[in-house]
């Protein structure tokens, strides 16, 4: 009778090891192997909850593509003006049902991001308008959209639109009595915050506390056109709902993010208000025009596989981040969130302290990417950001930060933002690389 294999917690690489199995073809030390098994036992506790939600959002996306009735006639091309695209329309309409809005915007021709972003904000807002942050200051790249850097370079600021923001309380929470003062003084048109944590330590916010803010929100609009536009990037799928089903009226995001499920190979999205959807594709493309344009080009495939796939992608990604973090804790970093914390974003911080042990991280994560592992990424001026970035990013897609990749600007506090991993355990093996790193350099002073 064949024996079966039995997991050994310690094991790093990818494979099971058995008496007889060869050896992982990663020569990890004895000692980083029995900090990865014990952070690996730490980190399974949080597993079994990432499965149940991972397996509620899988039959919710499910049922939106059973609903209405995706075939493979969806998935044909569209060239030109892509007038009558049946495919564009159902990817829209299963995405927003996914998301629980009224509409969806889900499109390859949004660049990034920022551009999706930046069409949401110049979609709605007017000269004369005022755009109030109530989670601090943005991510870096927003900051041209804004006009807090580049001035008379087309930003909002150039456009007559006033900006505002409200700080989050010394434990990075939504201030609300501020922002309930600063809604009524200032009587901002759109109230804006970034889920994520961008690059800060300080925790994402959860569709919970952002239901919060959308009850203050409803208030003020008894007296006063307003609307909550939220960033919603790194943070799709992590909960069980979404912020448009807490009373958000718009969300929007990158697809080479959580819901392009690593098959989207560029694109963007913005749901909710199907008013408020109709002003941004009149920016995305012409007024009058909207959405009823853009040729699909044959993705529409890889965008409705990539959706379907998502839930279970960002599971993969939320255990690599549960597991860095139990890992970055046994080797005596500082990390946010913990590996016992709740989440709700993909991405995992890690403060190494230096610029040395910075480089080095990410140095050894990409030694483990399965593109592009022979590179050895440096620290560069990366167009958008204020200081160096250094980036591992060995990924299919370029910049899919669904797959595995870690970056950071060279500023204290010297931490590196990992987000990603198409598939646990080959994620799990490149982040033990980037512990290999640090030891091999000597900048590890408890192993």
């Amino acid at each position: 009778m064949k024996k079966e294999p039995v997991l050994d917690q310690c094991c790093g690489g990818g494979s099971i090891p058995t008496a007889s199995s060869p050896p992982s073809p990663f020569s990890f030390p004895p000692t980083l192997l029995a900090a990865s098994g014990r952070a690996l036992a730490r980190a399974l506790a949080r597993f079994s909850e990432i499965d149940a939600v991972t397996e509620y959002n899988q039959q919710k996306v499910l049922a939106a593509f059973i609903t209405h009735n995706v075939s493979e006639t969806h998935f044909a091309a569209s060239t030109g003006y892509g007038y009558g695209d049946r495919g564009r329309e159902t990817l829209e309409s299963v995405f927003a049902q996914c998301v629980g809005a009224q509409a969806a915007l889900v499109r390859h021709t949004f660049t990034c991001g920022t551009h999706t972003l930046a069409v949401a904000l110049f979609g709605i807002l007017r000269p004369g308008d005022t755009m109030l942050c109530v989670t601090g200051t943005p991510y870096d790249t927003i900051h041209s959209v804004i006009g807090l850097r580049g001035e008379g370079k087309g930003s909002l600021r150039d456009f007559g639109v006033t900006y505002h923001q409200t700080e989050l309380t010394p434990e990075g929470r939504l201030d609300l009595p501020a922002i309930r003062q600063a809604v009524r003084e200032l009587r901002p048109r759109v109230v804006y915050l970034q889920r994520s944590r961008g690059y800060t330590l300080r925790p994402s916010l959860s569709v919970e506390a952002i239901g919060e803010l959308a009850a203050l929100v409803r208030e003020a609009r008894k007296t006063q056109d307003i609307v909550l536009l939220v960033d919603n990037c790194y943070g799709e799928f992590v909960q069980t709902a979404e912020p448009c089903q807490c009373g958000a009226d718009l969300i929007a995001g990158s697809l080479i993010k959580n819901p392009g499920g690593g098959l989207a190979q560029n694109g963007g999205y913005i749901a909710g208000r199907k008013d408020l959807v109709e002003l941004c594709a009149y920016r995305l493309t012409a007024p009058g025009i909207g959405g009823e344009v853009g040729a699909t080009l044959g993705l529409n495939r890889s965008l409705f596989l990539g959706l379907f796939q998502a839930p279970h992608i960002v599971g993969e990604a939320l255990k690599t981040a549960v597991f860095t973090a139990a890992l970055c804790e046994e080797l005596g970093f500082e990390v946010a969130p913990g590996s016992l914390d709740p989440r709700y974003d993909i991405i995992q911080a890690v403060r190494l302290g230096s610029p040395e042990a910075l480089t080095a991280f990410c140095q050894g994560l990409q030694s483990g990417a399965p593109v592009d592992a022979f590179l050895t990424p440096e620290p560069w001026d990366m167009p958008g950001y204020d200081s160096q970035v250094i980036m591992a990013a060995g990924t299919f897609t370029m910049g899919a930060s669904i797959e595995l990749s870690a970056d950071a600007p060279l500023r204290e506090p010297y931490a590196v933002w990992l987000q990603g991993g198409l598939n646990f355990h080959s994620a799990k093996a490149a982040v033990l690389l980037a512990a290999k790193q640090l030891m091999d350099r000597g900048l590890l002073n408890n192993l």
